[in-house]
């Protein structure tokens, strides 16, 4: 999918919502700094734009939505901000609680949970315990993630092991493969994501960073979704020609 034909669409509703949406949530740090501020700022702008993207996306329709959080790889980054994002998780999580069992949205967290601080653990096993409910939309957070790790774990495991192909790989229970995988902040990788349920998702890279990201824009992303024509390997029904010079007509799939 192209990147510029999305930015400044019009609003409006897409006649087709995929079923599972993934979003690599990318551009809070370069939002702050290309406007002087700390990278801290466009963390926080970043969690408001995501209580907008999981309000719109359950008022749409769509049925699961994994948003890429924080990957293994992140550890890299200055613990100062490595600290303050997880503060910031914890924080967010417990203010929107109420609002998501309102709301019927389930949350789970997937990737490891050994290396993250205590207190964002137990709020994690909270939230997850007081959701499980939710039947409108289940929300998943991607924190401290690899989806290599995950299928390497899984492959370690032994086939006499394996629950489920789907599972064993994943590492995480069964759901839909990714129908659409969005990135903002202008890069055009997966970077470990959900590397095995994007086999056959399409894919829309846009040169917003996360904090501007603007739900028209979503929507308009949608509706360019709603257009592809999805074989995932097959071809076409195919068309019945003449052969030359014979009365016989043969059957040859489209290209």
């Amino acid at each position: 999918m192209p990147t510029n034909r999305f930015r400044k669409s019009a609003r409006t509703v897409p006649a087709v919502v995929p079923g599972h949406v993934a979003i690599i949530m990318d551009g809070n740090g370069r939002w702050a700094t290309s406007r002087g501020r700390p990278r801290w700022m466009g963390h926080v702008r970043g969690a408001h734009t995501v209580k907008e993207i999981v309000t719109h996306c359950a008022r749409l329709g769509v049925s699961q939505l994994t948003l890429y959080a924080f990957s293994s790889d992140n550890w890299k980054r200055p613990r100062e901000e490595v600290g303050f994002l997880f503060d910031l998780f914890a924080s967010h999580l417990e203010r929107q609680l109420a609002s998501l069992i309102k709301h019927g949205i389930r949350l789970s967290i997937i990737g490891r949970r050994d290396r993250l601080p205590q207190p964002l653990v137990e709020a994690i096993a909270v939230a997850e315990q007081r959701t499980a409910g939710g039947k409108r939309m289940h929300l998943r957070v991607a924190v401290d993630y690899s989806s290599r790790v995950s299928m390497q774990k899984a492959l370690a495991v032994g086939p006499a092991a394996m629950p489920a192909p789907d599972t064993a790989l994943t590492g995480e229970t069964i759901l839909p493969p990714v129908d659409l995988l969005v990135r903002t902040g202008g890069e055009r990788r997966l970077s470990d994501f959900l590397l095995w349920e994007c086999a056959y998702a399409e894919l829309a890279f846009l040169d917003v960073n996360f904090p501007d990201l603007a739900m028209s824009e979503l929507d308009a992303v949608f509706a360019d979704f709603a257009k592809r024509d999805r074989r995932y390997g097959a071809v076409p029904a195919p068309e019945t020609i003449e052969i030359p010079g014979t009365n016989t007509p043969s059957l040859t799939p489209a290209r």
